[in-house]
């Protein structure tokens, strides 16, 4: 019985060639995985690791890194190593996580319901990991929207304080273009609410009927059937 205890242990020292738990190998883990999960994002990433001190966690021979719920891939976060054999434990290892890359700023203060012209935004080059998501990388993406808020001079403008114009505007006739394999029809009616390129728009026929569509970029209104 004692020689097969003995002939086990042998062979699980041979699967598993154990090594000390390694700060090295653990910071070279989160690395590794931080670098896979940015190599998408625009711009320049700059990985710095914290400190951490695996000296006294248990022996192991195959580590794996892993985001915590709710990280952030940018700025200041933290990157889970755990140990997947022989033993089982867990780290977090503190990383600051810089995207440099170009975003779009105004140029002067803004104000809520203004029109963004092309003088009013610029190209900035900085962290972009630091800013919110959803600030945008090129200008033409906010000339001619509308401010949903005001705005300071230097300030990243985000995607979600934009307004696309109005293509549809409530009490316009609009020309409903009715989809369908193999046939389009054509027809009028009134447009029951506002509507920018791509929003849902309900128009009532002449017949009394209403109906929702997609307005297009030229004030139409498209449905598909």
């Amino acid at each position: 019985m004692l020689l097969r205890l003995l002939l086990l242990l042998f062979a699980a020292s041979l699967a598993w060639p154990l090594q000390a738990a390694d700060n090295e190998v653990v910071l070279d883990t989160a690395e590794r995985f931080v670098r896979q999960q940015t190599q998408g994002l625009p711009g320049q990433v700059r990985i710095t690791l914290g400190k951490t001190d695996v000296s006294r966690l248990p022996l192991c021979a195959n580590y794996e890194a892993f985001a915590p719920p709710g990280t952030r891939l940018s700025g200041k976060t933290t990157i889970g190593v755990r140990c997947l054999a022989p033993n089982a434990w867990s780290v977090l290892v503190p990383v600051q996580i810089a995207v440099t890359g170009n975003y779009v700023a105004t140029t002067r203060p803004l104000a809520a319901g203004q029109i963004v012209q092309a003088g009013d935004v610029a190209i900035l080059s900085g962290d972009i990991g630091s800013l919110q998501s959803g600030v945008l990388t090129e200008p033409n993406n906010a000339i001619g929207k509308t401010l949903r808020n005001s705005l300071g001079a230097g300030q990243p403008v985000r995607n979600d304080q934009l307004l696309a114009p109005l293509v549809i505007r409530q009490g316009q006739s609009v020309r409903v273009i009715s989809k369908g394999t193999g046939f389009a029809v054509s027809s009028e009616g009134k447009a029951i609410n506002n509507a920018s390129e791509g929003q849902v728009v309900q128009v009532r026929l002449g017949s009394g009927q209403t109906l929702s569509g997609v307005a297009q970029a030229d004030g139409s209104v498209e449905i598909a059937f």
